[in-house]
């Protein structure tokens, strides 16, 4: 192989890894609105579970939970699968990568070690919550409600939330961050605007949950 070779093949893998950050980045993007939308919409029935039963309705006749639901989770898969390019998974690497963290003191390093963490968690139980969800169509409060008073999902779904919402508000504000949509003046700004979106979202969840525990079926 000559030099000429060697300067076309790099760029080429410059080039390469370049489009799949695109895709990933768009995949996450895609991830935070699904999740900011769907868990607005459960949260109605905080107002009345006739609302959430409605709005579940309405997207069950028009099939966009049954081609919706497992699109989202393709969606999630790979994202997952071209953000693992860049985790360490073994683990010389993950000892090496948490000890350089550690040296580093950097907080943006520090917010990655917690979606690397949080991704494989977010993958599991929300593979489950969606495979529960469309095999027990229709959608209803009441079945919701079941779900949290008489089975094992309260302490998922506790889990979920905060991991999942952490995820997202983290990916946003890389988003911002790799893309230039935020300047290092800004940052500061931003990371306490994002601490703020993630407790707002999570009080939301947390009140759902509420509901759907109290929820007389």
């Amino acid at each position: 192989m000559n030099l000429s070779t060697i300067t076309l093949h790099v760029p080429e893998q410059s080039k390469i890894a370049g489009r799949l950050d695109f895709v990933m980045m768009v995949s996450g993007a895609l991830l935070i609105l699904f999740l900011w939308a769907h868990l607005l919409l459960v949260s109605s029935v905080v107002l009345s579970p006739v609302i959430m039963n409605a709005l579940a309705h309405f997207f069950e006749a028009t099939y966009m939970a049954q081609v919706g639901g497992p699109a989202i989770f393709v969606v999630m898969l790979i994202h997952f699968i071209l953000a693992a390019r860049k985790m360490p998974f073994e683990q010389g690497q993950w000892k090496a990568f948490v000890a350089h963290s550690r040296m580093m003191r950097h907080k943006d390093t520090t917010l990655w070690l917690v979606q690397v963490v949080s991704a494989i968690i977010i993958l599991v139980l929300a593979s489950a919550h969606v495979f529960t969800v469309l095999s027990d169509l229709p959608i209803t409060a009441a079945k919701s409600a079941a779900r949290i008073q008489n089975g094992s999902w309260l302490p998922i779904y506790l889990v979920l939330l905060p991991m999942a919402e952490m995820h997202v508000g983290i990916g946003f504000y890389r988003i911002g961050i790799k893309y230039g949509l935020i300047s290092s003046a800004r940052r500061a700004w931003y990371q306490r605007a994002e601490v703020i979106m993630m407790a707002g979202f999570i009080t939301i969840g947390l009140i759902t949950l509420a509901r759907f525990k109290w929820l007389s079926i």
